[in-house]
């Protein structure tokens, strides 16, 4: 205790005689340290020789506080027993002050010339307070209720975006009411006055879209054929006059045969013939379905021979245009859906249940639309054609044939743009002739037929969008 004495007094001796050899006079109140967040400061105090060995905390800085005449306040969280061990020689006071306080973990706080030292624990739960408080105060003034009604915008979407975007305070409601499509809000006056500006700007009419879709199909197909039929018989007989003169073979006949035709009506025909003798047609390459034909025959006086030609031809040109106009209207920003056909039944059986399912073949538009401010519109757009086909049909149930368009384009108002197309072209060349006989030049066409045909399918989707305002 002795040396603890005699320490602190030498240190008080020390700072006396540094401040009478500087001159210096007791620092006023400017001379405090400055304020906290201040760091790399110049300091102004008085230079000082410190020693301090195990010094009481709360007397270093009552004597600083006095070497610097500045009112000290110790808050009641510095450690009364805790300790300084430093040794500086002429350092400013205040410089003296900070090294202390930051080698305590101890903050301050300048009010006016009234120095509080505390430690920052208790300075964080100040602040933390300080902030509790602002919060209670600015949400003191009373609660107002305001009812808006809504005249173009649902209600329960608005509330749902005041939620989300946090625009109500805590102690801030709102509710919303359907059959009236009103918001019930509940804040302070100055969040109501927010609020209810902003939903007036949402509150606005929404100007709408009339999207005119067509649907154009073409199907052209063409067909030329070209056949030809030869047909000869001959015979040797008594009846003619034409015998061998020999005992075997004394008649005989020689006629054209063919057999997986069926029977042949054009072949040469005389009626004293027997059946095998009036088979006569020995090329039977006609057209089927033929239109137009020309026929030529020849034979001798008594019938022993007769030869006869017919000439086959077909020539077709066909052509279909299917039209369809599916036209919606829509507000911005709203999905739109037109169908137009209709259902057909599939009977499925499974564990000896019959089930019944049906699929659309149908004309379908779905499309949202979004008008930009440069007087366009992006469409999002999901056109399907289906169209039943009976001829492929598995169990009864037809086969659906499908065009489908799924894109999103930018249009200008009132502009048709084509969003999509389709060509599909299929030839078919066919040539059955006889063998040999068919390779003789010029001739060769007498002992062959040909089959040509093409067909063509072509779909083509134009969209126009519209924007209908006021």
């Amino acid at each position: 205790m002795k040396t603890m004495r005699f320490l602190t007094v030498a240190a008080t001796l020390v700072v006396a005689i540094g401040l009478v050899r500087t001159g210096a006079q007791t620092p006023s109140p400017t001379g405090a340290p400055p304020a906290p967040g201040q760091t790399l400061r110049q300091y102004s105090g008085s230079p000082i020789d410190v020693d301090y060995q195990s010094a009481n905390l709360r007397t270093v800085l009552r004597q600083l506080s006095e070497i610097g005449g500045i009112n000290l306040v110790i808050d009641p969280s510095v450690p009364s027993a805790a300790t300084v061990d430093l040794k500086l020689a002429q350092v400013p006071w205040d410089q003296v002050m900070d090294v202390v306080l930051k080698s305590s973990q101890l903050t301050y706080q300048l009010e006016g010339s009234v120095l509080r030292v505390l430690t920052r624990e208790a300075r964080t739960k100040e602040l933390d307070e300080e902030v509790k408080q602002k919060k209670a105060t600015e949400a003191a003034p009373d609660l107002q209720t305001r009812r808006m009604r809504l005249n173009y915008s649902t209600a329960a979407s608005v509330a749902k975006l005041l939620e989300d975007a946090h625009l109500i305070s805590e102690r801030g409601t709102v509710e919303f009411e359907e059959r009236t499509n009103m918001l019930i809000l509940k804040d302070s006056p100055r969040s109501l006055d927010e609020i209810q500006q902003l939903v007036a700007e949402l509150d606005r009419p929404e100007p709408q879209v009339e999207i005119e879709a067509k649907i154009l199909q073409t199907n052209r197909d063409t067909a030329k054929a070209l056949g030809v039929q030869w047909g000869f018989n001959g015979r040797s007989s008594a009846e003619l006059g034409n015998t061998t003169n020999l005992a075997f073979p004394n008649n005989g006949s020689l006629s054209g045969r063919v057999t997986q035709q069926g029977n042949v009506t054009q072949a040469p025909n005389d009626p004293r013939a027997g059946a095998n003798a009036t088979t006569g047609t020995a090329i039977n390459l006609p057209v089927t379905g033929a239109t137009s034909a020309l026929g030529l025959s020849m034979g001798a006086i008594n019938g022993a021979l007769n030869i006869d030609v017919a000439i086959t031809a077909l020539e077709h040109e066909g052509k279909l245009k299917v039209l369809s106009t599916p036209r919606v209207t829509t507000q911005n920003n709203q999905q739109a859906e037109v169908t137009q056909g209709f259902q057909i039944p599939f009977q499925t059986i499974a564990n000896n249940t019959v089930t019944v399912q049906f699929r659309d073949a149908a004309l379908k538009l779905v499309v949202t639309p979004q008008i930009t401010a440069a007087n366009t519109v992006i469409l999002k757009i999901n056109l399907e054609n289906g169209i039943p086909d009976f001829s492929k049909a598995v169990l009864g149930n037809p086969s659906i044939n499908t065009q489908r368009a799924n894109t999103q384009v930018q249009v200008a108002d009132g502009v048709t743009t084509v969003i999509g197309g389709i060509l599909q072209t299929q030839e078919s060349q066919a040539m059955d002739s006889t063998p040999g006989i068919s390779k003789i030049p010029l001739l060769g066409w007498l002992f062959k037929r040909t089959d040509n045909q093409s067909n063509s399918q072509e779909l083509l989707i134009f969209i126009t969008p519209r924007i209908i305002r006021g």
